[in-house]
């Protein structure tokens, strides 16, 4: 059997349409109703919590292999409770979504801190690991989408700076791999797309297929951080802008050919994206 967490977010979900293997499996959610689109023949739906062990026990007994997505960068006891259980259970194979800044030493912010202790974690289990390692997703910039609809605009920071964003399919096509597929255990997949692209260039493609112009307003440093703690916890904020602030020095630059490698096709542009996906950017 195989288990998926995080199918509520975009890798999970698109994990779960993907995955087509004749062992069974099993969804875990804190609340199952959600996610009665994503079941089939096949597949079992469970409810659990990363904060309750004894439910993440229950969810993976009988498992071989799981994908594990972990989202709260202020708690290491989701993926503890996880791993533990995981070792209880007797799974053999945990597949984990990372960062790829978690390679690189002068990423020290927060959440990197955060997804490399997780990742030692993993390792110490016993339990045979991947590591996805992907840079930022294209589905990011869908939170364009209002503004673009009814603005015209774009309100970004570092808009300038190159991006090696990597679609979010080709994550999951090498999370489904890693799950079903051999020769993955014990390494870390390193994920981008075919090419760094700035935020400005982003607009200028989606401008092109929207056919109509596009603004790319570049934020202040206190203007984006004020934007961010709209939405998140000030540590949080504060560990998204210094990944932004490494980003300026082409510190997420670089192009890696994993991609390619294990799928056998060029990864995904931005604009093949974006073609796919310019419904959403379109007037309502």
């Amino acid at each position: 059997m195989i288990l998926l967490t995080g199918v509520t977010g975009t890798v999970g979900r698109l994990v779960a349409e993907r995955l087509r293997t004749d062992e069974p499996v099993r969804i875990l959610s804190r609340d199952p109703r959600r996610i009665a689109a994503l079941t089939g023949p096949g597949t079992e739906v469970v409810g659990g919590d990363f904060a309750d062990p004894a439910s993440l026990t229950a969810a993976l007994r009988g498992v071989r292999a799981a994908f594990l997505v972990t989202s709260d960068p202020l708690t290491h006891a989701h993926d503890e409770h996880f791993v533990a259980a995981a070792r209880v259970a007797g799974v053999r194979r945990v597949v984990k979504l990372s960062a790829l800044a978690v390679a690189e030493p002068d990423a020290t912010d927060l959440i990197t801190r955060w997804q490399r202790d997780n990742e030692e974690l993993v390792r110490a289990s016993g339990v045979e690991w991947t590591f996805l390692r992907p840079r930022a997703f294209m589905s990011n910039t869908l939170g364009w989408a209002r503004s673009v609809r009814d603005d015209g605009v774009v309100r970004v920071f570092n808009g300038t700076s190159p991006h090696a964003t990597v679609d979010p399919r080709d994550i999951a096509d090498t999370a489904v791999l890693s799950l079903t597929g051999t020769g993955h255990g014990g390494r870390a997949h390193p994920l981008t797309g075919p090419a760094a692209i700035s935020a400005v260039e982003q607009v200028g493609v989606l401008a092109e297929l929207l056919e109509r112009p596009l603004e790319c307003v570049e934020l202040t440093p206190h203007q984006a951080r004020e934007r961010l703690l709209a939405r998140y916890p000030a540590a949080v904020a504060d560990a998204l802008m210094e990944g932004a602030v490494r980003q300026r020095s082409g510190a997420k630059s670089r192009v890696e050919p994993t991609v390619e490698a294990l799928l056998g096709r060029a990864a995904g542009t931005y604009r093949a994206w974006a073609e796919d996906h310019v419904r959403a950017f379109l007037p309502v």
